[in-house]
């Protein structure tokens, strides 16, 4: 009898241990695979989106753990990935393909985080169109980069030519251009979200003269206007498939939230070094935060890509001929 109960016991004991490690292995599910995560992003619209899974990584409750770089610019960001230093990074549309084309397909598109979020902004009331800007100084940030190409496009779908008809005083960061709106000389800008936010909360009397995603669409070029890239480096992603679907659906849960919870949210943006709260709550509804993969990433970007290949091969790498680019996508 004793030992009979001994063996009861003992299976019983066996059984609870084995319920214990599904358990633990199913609230393991995504993590089994990465360590860490690490992901850079910019001081602006395509690191917004992330700040509720940066908060819940802090705070334990994500599925991956996560290791955040926050930067100035591209430029900071796009070495680090490709020595392998990043695992991710949200970065412009176009450097995107480039990066795709420079590397020879090591990196890869995860989603498209932002979508239009350039303005034109004036001190005054003379640009009211585009063909008000013939003759005009802008001064300008995103030299070889998205807004540069998206401006040119629109420039010379509306009859400008953008070397001739147009002055750009291109400037490394937006608060260089903020600080010369802000030393009274008037002047047109052309600025991202929530940088539009910032010089209007300096500038007496600065106002959003031209939405170029607005602009944008009046072509009906059958192109959507996309900002930011979400992109991983191709190997990580073979190697940690796991990981990846997870982080997507995180992903998309931060981008959800950001977009309801504009308070909430603003404050975490301040929290984690992108923009002070004040600024971030009134730029979010502007910034065209978003989260589209798959396929409809691949029917989006390559949409847009084709538009400014069409117009400069250079803008995109000089190739949108993808094997492979557009992660958990046929294309």
């Amino acid at each position: 009898m004793k030992l009979r109960k001994t063996i009861a016991l003992l299976l019983a004991s066996l059984l609870a241990l084995a319920f214990t490690m599904s358990v633990a292995g199913c609230s393991d599910a995504g993590k089994t695979d990465a360590d860490v995560i690490r992901i850079g992003g910019l001081k602006g619209p395509t690191s917004i989106g992330l700040v509720k899974l940066m908060e819940d990584n802090e705070n334990g409750k994500s599925i991956n753990t996560y290791d955040f770089t926050v930067a100035g610019s591209a430029d900071e960001l796009t070495p680090l990935l490709i020595k392998g230093e990043l695992d991710m990074a949200a970065i412009p549309a176009n450097l995107a393909s480039v990066l795709y084309n420079k590397t020879e397909g090591a990196v890869q598109v995860l989603a498209v985080n932002t979508l239009g979020v350039v303005y034109i902004v004036e001190n005054g009331s003379a640009v009211n169109s585009i063909a008000d800007l013939k003759g005009k100084t802008i001064y300008a940030t995103g030299k070889g980069s998205t807004p540069e190409y998206t401006m040119r496009y629109i420039l010379s779908q509306n009859g400008l030519d953008p070397d001739k008809d147009v002055t750009f005083e291109w400037k490394s960061e937006p608060t260089e251009v903020v600080a010369l709106l802000n030393a009274g000389s008037g002047g047109i800008a052309m600025m991202p979200q929530p940088y539009v936010t910032v010089a209007q909360g300096s500038v007496e009397g600065l106002r959003i003269a031209l939405d170029l995603t607005a602009e944008w669409d009046k072509l009906n070029s059958g192109s959507q206007l996309i900002t930011g890239t979400l992109v991983v480096r191709k190997d990580f992603a073979e190697q940690h498939p796991l990981a990846i679907k997870s982080f997507l659906k995180e992903y998309k849960e931060s981008t959800e939230y950001v977009n309801t919870n504009v308070a909430d949210a603003a404050l975490l943006v301040e929290k984690f070094g992108i923009f002070k709260a004040a600024v971030a709550e009134k730029a979010i509804p502007y910034c065209n935060i978003t989260f589209i993969s798959g396929e409809e990433m691949a029917a989006s970007l390559s949409g847009y890509l084709r538009v400014l290949y069409d117009a400069n091969p250079a803008s995109v790498g000089g190739n949108i001929d993808y094997a492979d680019f557009f992660y958990g996508a046929d294309k």
